[in-house]
């Protein structure tokens, strides 16, 4: 089992957050890491023009960003089931299955689930059989909103774009006890969300005004943090100047 001096600090643990949606809004399912990542790798890419609408560079429009850059993570995961094991009689579930279950978890967050419509399709079918009109909507497959908690101020939006398992211990029945997975995720933007509207006033489904708020926010908190470095900066290099 692990040990932990008492004197250290209490670290708040990352998690993904999936918003599966139900008849009462959003259900937020967090699957939480066992283990903090020891690094975290981000890329960034700023908006590029169009190749067949590239600007000279001394005109102001090839300034324009409409977009804000594409934020991209890989995300290193450990678990293991070394602590569990140590007392199987409180962890049933790990003593059968390992650290499957969790790696199961971060795997369906790539797998669409059914949106219902207005009226299920098994209301709608005995409506139809009542004779009665309805204005079911067809179940949609989407994919689940889901949002990459990395501390309060960094709560986003995102898609996997990438998933890699590696399993380096196996139980008795062949379940892994111990593995690491690499998980790429994509950030996504309000514009992203607001791109799937059929018109730009529309609406925006609950899930996803979560997912554009926590955008909002952490975005809001990157702009205060860089303006703080900023006014930093601006008041060394005052203390430098000799008048």
């Amino acid at each position: 089992m692990t040990n932990r001096s008492p004197l250290a600090p209490k670290v708040l643990k990352g998690a993904f957050i999936r918003l599966d949606v139900t008849g009462i809004g959003p259900v937020p399912q967090v699957i939480g890491f066992q283990y903090n990542p020891e690094s975290l790798t981000r890329k960034l890419k700023p908006y590029e023009q169009p190749p067949d609408k590239e600007a000279d560079p001394l005109n102001p429009a090839a300034r324009v960003a409409p977009y804000d850059p594409e934020e991209e993570m890989d995300v290193v995961i450990a678990f293991d089931a070394i602590d569990d094991l140590e007392e199987p009689a409180l962890h049933p579930q790990t003593v059968l299955t390992g650290v499957a279950d969790r790696i199961a978890a971060l795997e369906m967050l790539m797998y669409p689930t059914i949106t219902p419509g207005l009226l299920t399709s098994a209301v709608g079918a005995i409506a139809g059989a009542l004779g009665a009109a309805t204005d079911t909507v067809p179940d949609k497959a989407e994919l689940p909103v889901v949002l990459f908690a990395w501390g309060p101020g960094r709560i986003l939006p995102v898609k996997i774009s990438s998933f890699t398992v590696e399993e380096q211990a196996f139980n008795s029945a062949l379940y892994p006890i111990r593995a690491k997975v690499t998980v790429g995720i994509r950030v996504l933007t309000e514009d992203y969300f607001r791109s799937k509207l059929a018109k730009e006033t529309d609406p925006l489904p609950p899930a996803e005004s979560i997912a554009c708020a926590a955008y909002r926010a952490a975005t809001t908190q990157k702009k205060v943090l860089a303006a703080t470095s900023v006014a930093s900066g601006v008041a060394s290099l005052l203390a430098t100047l000799p008048f």
